[in-house]
């Protein structure tokens, strides 16, 4: 369920490409004299840390049970159990409840949207999330770490949201509230056993205050705390005319795409004749445009955090369109299962969803697709304000920063984070504001904070569009170039927060020049074809696509540089072996689209980190892993490094694009084949042909 209160029509649609700082990483800034961000560790939700407590236990042969969200109706809340007997209420963990028919598991052959299905309270603003969240796996990770009902096991757990600029760890024990020996929220789908769902569930109602704290929410808080991204909003009945290419290009991006649809008439959550839920949210799984009779019918496909209620419309499991559309794709796209999810037209969408909400690291051009010209930095400053008085703004706390110069559409956003336990029981509005003022010539010499003159009765602050939820207030900007003053105020008592600024700013041809590697995408490639028409177009009848074709592809469409920079073909049969999840030597749609998606990644990498004249040298390989978004979580050490540098480097120690990329893809693939095929998450028992298997082809 959730609960929408602002206005989608403060939505923005035009966002530009992921970006970072000249040295390659996000910029971070705090005022006064704090500790930068990047460098606070990882804080531990009400000190309990997860190691001592799990040791503890080890060592005593105990499972562990936690003080701080003890197994009782208060860590439920009594509205949950309305019109239920309380006393009957039990808490068992997972073993218990499956009675010895089968083991449970954290995770089994990955994670999925298809593991969850909600239970009693209405959290499906963060379920929805959530199943957005398991489409990037290496996001996914870094929620969920490596953890097992077998590997040192203690009924204890520890999961990580994003709070004001920090990772919170929160460790919850593995009792779960039951009634009538079925969970009470969230459980396992079709009792696949397992049991990651439920768990992580537990650990956000514990870190809001009680399963009851998650009963109504809104997406946007969700999104933010399981990425620490920034959130854009798209009104539906007004939004950009080519849907797919906007959902196509956020899913590119490895952005988490969600959903809502209006109250109804009750004002509760409530299905409705078409099989769709009121004033309920969705995760977003995908868009298409499909072959229809003589012409094309968009798609968007959706799934629903219930598991088991899906559109009756048009395109719906079973249909006709389904029945009569040729598409050669229709095997890969259309399973007729009872899972939740669904696709429908994107006009029904439109008609029947009111906001679409995207979320990324870094804002996305949804419009445009990914602008190599184009890219976002970010400020940060954790602070804490006070409520002012009758002197004016001037009191408050004040920020400054520059815009270089004018850009295409938004070029600033400003978001301010607050912790849920700065706001007051049952108060739904936000309790800071912010604006956004132009500094004067002759106030550019203040420097730390502007007088009480500037602030006059006839200063208007500048217009921006604005998003506005229970935690977070974010407003997108267009300005001209010059020095601004965010001021920060507050209506009651003193609050901390977390206020981000992020800077759209252009990339000179001068970072662009490259005489050694690649120079840049065509500049052409985001307007004139789509990543599924240069798919189509090399892929011909086929639908598929084998080395030799992708050589072709990313030689013509992909570089901008001399031959010797080139893809060989030797390397173009590594990255289809690495990307080829069937295993039959050639890449459909899908997994060309996850191939694309990691080329732009390591584009932007590339240019970030390279040297001057274009020179990426061996020495920044381990720069390159800290900054390439599918490799979270990886590490190496100085030996592999040394190796890696010897292999992938030429006797002077550049390292080519091709040559990057061949090896950030290949990392991320080992490393996802170690913990795909571990059991203890320290090593590997293979056969003698399973391991000849593995390395002579991927």
């Amino acid at each position: 369920m959730l609960y929408l209160s602002w206005d989608c029509q403060h939505a923005e649609k035009h966002l530009a490409q992921e970006g970072k700082d000249v040295e390659g990483l996000p910029r971070t800034v705090m005022a006064h004299s704090h500790k930068p961000l990047s460098k606070t560790p990882v804080i531990k939700f009400k000190g309990q840390d997860f190691n001592s407590l799990r040791d503890h236990c080890l060592s005593r042969g105990l499972l562990f049970e936690d003080e701080v969200f003890p197994a009782d109706v208060t860590s439920v809340g009594w509205q949950l159990l309305s019109g239920k007997d309380p006393h009957s209420l039990r808490w068992k963990r997972p073993k218990e409840l499956l009675k010895g028919r089968s083991e449970p598991h954290f995770i089994l052959e990955g994670a999925s949207r298809f593991d969850i299905k909600q239970g009693e309270t209405g959290d499906c603003w963060f379920l929805a999330a959530l199943g957005s969240l398991t489409q990037n796996p290496q996001h996914l990770q870094k929620i969920l770490m490596n953890q097992s009902f077998s590997h040192q096991y203690a009924g204890i757990f520890c999961f990580r949201f994003w709070q004001c600029g920090q990772w919170v760890e929160v460790v919850v024990d593995d009792r779960l509230p039951v009634l009538n020996d079925e969970c009470l929220f969230v459980h396992p789908f079709q009792n696949n056993q397992e049991f990651w769902p439920c768990l992580l569930e537990k650990a956000y109602a514990k870190f809001h205050g009680s399963y009851l704290c998650l009963h109504y929410g809104y997406l946007p808080d969700a999104l933010v705390d399981l990425t620490g991204g920034v959130v854009t909003s798209i009104d539906l009945h007004s939004s950009p005319s080519d849907l797919v290419k906007v959902v196509k290009t956020a899913a590119r991006a490895e952005s988490l795409i969600t959903c809502a649809t209006p109250a109804g008439p009750t004002g509760m959550a409530s299905e409705m004749d078409n099989g769709l839920v009121s004033q309920h949210a969705y995760t977003v799984t995908g868009a298409e445009q499909i072959q229809y009779g003589r012409g094309w019918e968009d798609l968007i496909r959706l799934w629903n955090p219930w598991g088991n209620t899906e559109w009756r419309g048009r395109w719906r499991d079973g249909s006709l369109e389904w029945q009569e559309t040729h598409d050669p794709r229709k095997s890969q796209l259309y399973k007729n299962k009872h899972d939740g999810e669904f696709w429908m037209s994107c006009q029904d969408f439109q008609e029947n969803f009111s906001c679409l909400y995207v979320c990324n690291r870094f804002p996305v051009d949804l419009d445009r697709g990914n602008v190599p010209r184009e890219r976002w930095s970010q400020v940060m400053f954790k602070d804490r304000v006070i409520p002012g008085n009758t002197t004016g703004p001037q009191r408050n706390t004040q920020y400054t920063f520059s815009v270089p110069e004018s850009m295409e559409g938004n070029n600033v956003i400003v978001s301010i984070n607050i912790m849920p336990e700065n706001l007051k029981e049952k108060d739904d509005k936000f309790p800071l504001n912010f604006q956004v003022f132009k500094v004067d010539s002759q106030f550019q010499r203040f420097e730390d904070r502007l007088p009480s003159t500037f602030f006059s009765q006839f200063r208007n602050a500048e217009n921006g569009r604005v998003t506005k939820t229970k935690c977070n207030l974010t407003k997108r900007f267009t300005l001209t170039p010059g020095t601004y003053v965010a001021v920060v105020s507050a209506s009651r008592e003193a609050i901390e927060f977390l206020l981000r600024i992020f800077l759209k700013t252009p990339v000179t041809d001068r970072n662009l020049s490259n005489n050694f590697n690649l120079r840049t995408l065509k500049e052409s490639l985001p307007e004139t074809g789509s990543q599924q028409s240069i798919f189509y177009k090399y892929a011909q009848q086929a639908l598929n696509i084998d080395a030799t074709q992708l050589q072709s592809l990313l030689n013509q469409e992909f570089l901008k540089g001399p031959p010797g920079d080139m893809f060989s073909l030797d390397e173009c049969r590594s990255i289809v072996a690495l990307m080829d999840l069937k295993v039959n030597g050639q890449l459909d749609q899908e997994e060309f689209s996850r191939l694309w998606s990691r080329l732009v990644c390591c584009q932007g990498v590339f240019q970030n980190i390279q040297r001057n004249a274009g020179v990426f040298l061996s020495s920044d390989l381990w720069k390159a892993i800290c900054n390439t978004d599918f490799l979270t979580g990886v590490s190496v050490s100085s030996e592999l490094l040394d190796l890696v540098a010897l292999r992938y480097s030429d006797s002077a120690g550049r390292v080519s694009f091709p040559s990057l990329v061949c090896f950030l893809i290949r990392l991320e693939a080992m490393a996802k084949t170690f913990q795909h095929l571990t059991k203890d998450g320290k090593g590997l028992y293979l056969t003698e042909m399973e391991w000849m298997n593995l390395v002579m082809y991927n």
